[in-house]
């Protein structure tokens, strides 16, 4: 038999998708059969597979030992002795980190786990004592948004079980406003305006094509850009993210005849740049509601100021 004393990260869940988590071994046939035969209990009472699990609940398991696999998470952060991030915010639920171009935000099958953003955020909160695995019993922190590997910029973490939920939502809604700065060839005209359309990604290839009309298995896509600085040939843009698809903006610039510099896929592979040109600098937080728990942050902006192509190519551009 074995106990679980359900924390505030664990809380709200439904009793068999912590079971999932909290006991990956345990097959989900198996884990239903146990609820059923009353073998999994809540302070000490029979309950089911749908069941909310409150703070403070105690959740008793009366199943084999070979189901409970013990854990080595501790050991592998501690692999990590300085973790490399660059922190644009933090507070108690968040955690906003300027993730540099070439890094990868997640584990991707092919290089060290110890490479990636999420591994190195997980490290700094565990070396800061404000998250210890083996007292989690389904929550880890975690990334809310996506960035490419060769791209930079802020990305979001989550720092407790309810910031991911509602970030995730916020998300989704479209309540947090996402501004790239990049660099393209040549001057677009109009300066500034909306680019529509559709979008088609070619899983195999992981390459993306615009299309003008909704087809089978296209995505709508909507970016709004405006021009702020024009030099040798180049123009520096600023845009913003109205929907949030893979390689959205390097894709529709290249498709309107201006493609970023440096990007190896959509634009010329020998223009000297090892990284596209394109940097996520500020998120602004529109909150619908202001009863959440990070409902503080509605009306926030955070940005980054130093972006290495910017200071190369527009020296004397200022951002406000």
């Amino acid at each position: 038999m074995k106990e679980f004393l359900i924390g505030k990260n664990d809380a709200g869940q439904r009793l068999d998708r912590f079971l999932e988590k909290a006991v990956p071994a345990l097959p989900l046939p198996l884990s239903q059969k146990y609820v059923r035969k009353k073998r999994i209990k809540i302070n000490n009472k029979p309950s089911k597979g749908n069941y909310r699990l409150c703070e403070d609940d105690v959740l008793s398991l009366y199943i084999n030992d070979e189901f409970f696999i013990p854990s080595d998470t501790n050991d592998a952060f501690l692999k990590i002795s300085a973790p490399d991030l660059t922190i644009v915010y933090e507070d108690e639920q968040i955690l906003l980190v300027d993730k540099q171009p070439g890094i990868l935000v997640h584990p991707d099958g092919q290089n060290s786990v110890f490479n990636t953003l999420v591994t190195n955020v997980q490290a700094y909160l565990y070396r800061k004592g404000e998250w210890n695995p083996a007292d989690e019993h389904s929550f880890t922190p975690a990334l809310c948004n996506r960035i490419d590997r060769n791209t930079g910029g802020i990305v979001i973490a989550a720092k407790t079980a309810a910031a991911l939920r509602i970030i995730n939502e916020k998300i989704k809604t479209r309540e947090i406003d996402k501004y790239y700065l990049c660099i393209v060839h040549g001057k677009p005209s109009p300066p500034s305006g909306v680019l529509s359309g559709f979008l088609l990604k070619d899983k195999k290839t992981n390459r993306v094509y615009v299309r003008q009309n909704n087809e089978r298995g296209t995505k709508a896509a909507e970016t709004v850009y405006r021009s702020l600085a024009g030099k040798d040939g180049l123009t520096l843009l600023e845009c913003r993210l109205i929907t949030g698809r893979t390689h959205q903006i390097r894709v529709q610039l290249a498709a309107f005849g201006h493609p970023l510099l440096g990007d190896k896929k959509y634009g010329n592979e020998k223009d000297g740049e090892p990284y596209q040109a394109l940097y996520s600098y500020k998120l602004v937080f529109s909150f619908s509601d202001t009863e959440s728990e990070l409902s503080y942050l509605n009306g926030k902006a955070f940005t980054v100021q130093n972006i290495g192509f910017v200071d190369k190519y527009f020296d004397s551009f200022k951002l406000h």
